[in-house]
């Protein structure tokens, strides 16, 4: 059964090597996902997977031990989801950012494996998905990643949309409280419209925590670059 999930953002601009210069401007959700996956091996699970958004090639399970690369971001920085063999495939930027944040902490609390969902999945889908992925073993936990809208700002990358700021805030809303209802509720059209690769991965998580009875907490709310950013606890 699921016992714990942190959710965060997947930007690769999380990286610092990425980010370069502009590495300061993510420093709170860095030390927002840090308190998040502390929530995590607090919980003592038997396996962690990180959940986050794929297209349709790199969509599926990752072992443990598969690599990413943020080459195609322009930096040579190399990461591995958890001890083990190179995996047939590299990871997709959500996972790839994922295993950044377990490193970065440190992470050897439990087993790590990867699953990659397809931004198109519908909501039916996806809570099978959570369902399968909490009886997976005795004590579960989540690293779920995703981002918001991308249409809050006349720079963002959708452009600015009216209807991102309601869409975020209930995500938030629902993120913050653990209410799988509300997360299950989002309307997939409407994300995919505002851009919001968060969607099927939360929704996954809706899934997995049906009857858990956890709690959350929200940890980190914001929009920078026009993209809605959050981090969330659930225990």
């Amino acid at each position: 059964m699921l016992v714990a999930a942190a959710v965060c953002p997947a930007p690769p601009l999380l990286v610092p090597e990425v980010a370069a210069g502009a590495a300061a401007e993510l420093g709170d959700a860095r030390t927002a996902c840090s308190d998040a996956l502390a929530v995590l091996a607090a919980s003592r699970p038997d396996l962690l997977v990180v959940v986050g958004a794929a297209d349709r090639d790199h969509r599926g399970p990752y072992p443990q031990g598969a690599r990413g690369t943020f080459r195609d971001f322009g930096v040579e920085v190399g990461v591995q989801l958890g001890a083990g063999d190179e995996g047939p495939r590299l990871l997709p930027p959500s996972l790839a950012v994922g295993a950044w944040l377990l490193a970065h902490a440190r992470w050897g609390a439990a087993p790590v494996e990867g699953l990659g969902v397809a931004e198109p999945l519908d909501t039916a889908d996806c809570l099978t998905a959570g369902r399968e992925l909490a009886a997976r073993d005795a004590r579960v936990a989540l690293l779920v990643m995703g981002d918001g809208s991308a249409c809050r700002t006349l720079k963002a990358p959708g452009y600015l949309d009216e209807r991102a700021a309601a869409f975020d805030a209930a995500a938030a809303r629902a993120l913050g409280a653990a209410d799988t209802a509300a997360l299950a509720a989002l309307d997939a059209g409407l994300a995919a419209e505002l851009q919001a690769a968060g969607r099927a991965p939360w929704q996954v998580l809706a899934g997995a925590a049906e009857g858990a009875g956890l709690d959350g907490r929200l940890l980190y709310e914001d929009a920078p670059y026009g993209v809605g950013y959050f981090v969330a606890a659930w225990s």
